[in-house]
C-alpha cells in the first residue's frame, strides 16, 4: 500500500522526536534522576560533577547502545519477513538469536579473556548456524512454506536454547552473568560496545539501504520477484548476511533481545507503505524508540535494581505474537 509524502513526512517527523524524547528519558532517568544542568554538562563536557561523569561514561553509551540494536533487529526482522513473505519473521523466531547466543556462551566459557569485538565473531557464526539450521529443516520435505518455516523456528530456537542451558548448568563459575546476559540487556555496556555496533550495524544498514528496491519485489512473493528478473539466489544470500551482521552484533554485545524485530516492521509498513526504501529507514528509527524505551521501563520493574531489557521486549512482543498469529499474520 502506497502512502502519501505528508503522511511519510509525519511519521518521520514524529519518529525523530519520539527519538530524541526517549534518549533524553534515558540520560535522566535511573538508579537516581539526573538534573537538566548536570545533563546538558555532561553531554558538552563543561560540567565535572559526578551526575555529568555518569551521564558521560555509563547512561549516554548505553542509550546508544539501546538505541542502534534496536534499529539493527527491527531491520533485520524487515528483510527476514520480505524474503521469506512470513509476517512472523523475526531474528528470535528463527533461531538467529539463539545461534549466536550459543556460541557466545561458548566463546565466554572456553575463552573467558576474549573481547566483545572477538566474541562478535562467534556471534556471527552462531547466528549463520541457527538461520541455516531452521531453512534447512523448513526446505526438506515437499518444500519451504510459511508455516513450515515458523514451526521450523520455534523448533531449532527451543533446542538451541536447551543447548545453551546445558553449557550454563555446566559451567557454575560464571552462570549469574551468563542468565543476565542471556534475558537481554544494554546495562553495563561502554563507548567500546558503541564502537563495535557503529561497525557492523552501521555496515548492516548501508547494504541493506542498497538493496532496499530488491527488498521490495522480493516482499511480494518469489514467484513475482522471478518473474520480474529479480536474482533470488543473490538475495538470499545478500540478506543473510545482512541478518547474520545486524542480529549477531546485537547478541555479541546485548544478548538475545526478543520481538523487536517482529513488531517494528508491521508499525513501519501500517505507517509509510510496503517501499523498503522507506520502511527500512521507518524500522530503523522506530527499533531505536522501541528498545530505548524499553531499556527505560526496565529500570522500573525491580527498582532500585537493574532488570533486562529483553523482559519488557517480550511482555510487549509476546501478546503481539499471538495476535499476529491468530490473524494469519495479517497485521500489516
Amino acid at each position: 500500500m502506497k502512502k502519501s509524502n505528508r503522511m511519510i513526512a509525519m511519521t518521520v517527523f514524529s519518529g525523530v522526536l519520539l527519538l530524541f524524547l526517549s534518549l533524553f528519558f534515558s540520560l535522566s532517568i535511573g538508579a537516581y534522576t539526573v538534573p537538566f544542568s548536570d545533563l546538558w554538562g555532561g553531554l558538552t563536557g563543561t560540567s565535572s560533577t559526578e551526575a555529568a561523569e555518569v551521564i558521560r561514561t555509563l547512561r549516554l553509551p548505553r542509550a546508544l547502545v539501546a538505541i542502534l540494536i534496536g534499529a539493527g533487529l527491527a531491520v533485520a526482522g524487515a528483510i527476514m519477513q520480505a524474503m521469506t513473505n512470513n509476517p512472523l519473521a523475526s531474528p528470535q523466531i528463527f533461531g538467529v538469536n539463539a545461534g549466536g547466543s550459543l556460541l557466545v556462551v561458548i566463546a565466554v566459557v572456553l575463552f573467558p579473556d576474549f573481547s566483545p569485538s572477538e566474541i562478535v565473531y562467534f556471534a556471527f557464526i552462531g547466528a549463520a548456524l541457527g538461520g541455516g539450521l531452521v531453512f534447512f529443516a523448513a526446505s526438506s520435505g515437499g518444500g519451504m512454506t510459511p508455516v513450515k518455516l515458523a514451526l521450523a523456528g520455534i523448533t531449532i530456537h527451543m533446542f538451541l536454547t536447551s543447548l545453551i542451558q546445558s553449557v550454563v548448568i555446566f559451567n557454575e563459575t560464571s552462570t549469574e552473568d551468563v542468565l543476565f546476559w542471556l534475558a537481554g540487556g544494554v546495562d553495563g555496556t561502554n563507548w567500546g560496545d558503541v564502537q563495535l555496533l557503529l561497525v557492523w550495524v552501521g555496515i548492516g544498514l548501508l547494504i541493506a539501504l542498497m538493496f532496499s528496491p530488491s527488498f521490495t519485489i522480493m516482499s511480494l512473493g518469489e514467484e513475482v520477484a522471478r518473474g520480474l528478473g529479480q536474482r533470488i539466489a543473490l538475495m538470499r544470500i545478500v540478506a543473510s548476511l545482512i541478518v547474520v551482521l545486524l542480529a549477531g552484533a546485537a547478541v555479541a554485545v546485548a544478548g538475545p533481545i526478543g520481538f523487536v524485530g517482529l513488531i517494528v516492521p508491521h508499525i513501519a509498513r501500517k505507517l509509510v507503505g510496503t517501499d523498503y526504501k522507506i520502511v527500512l529507514p521507518v524500522c530503523a528509527l522506530f527499533g531505536g524508540i522501541l528498545l530505548s524505551v524499553a531499556d527505560v521501563l526496565s529500570r522500573f520493574i525491580a527498582f532500585p535494581a537493574e532488570s533486562p531489557v529483553g523482559i519488557v521486549t517480550a511482555l510487549i512482543g509476546a501478546p503481539f505474537f499471538l495476535y499476529l498469529a491468530q490473524r494469519g499474520g495479517q497485521a500489516s
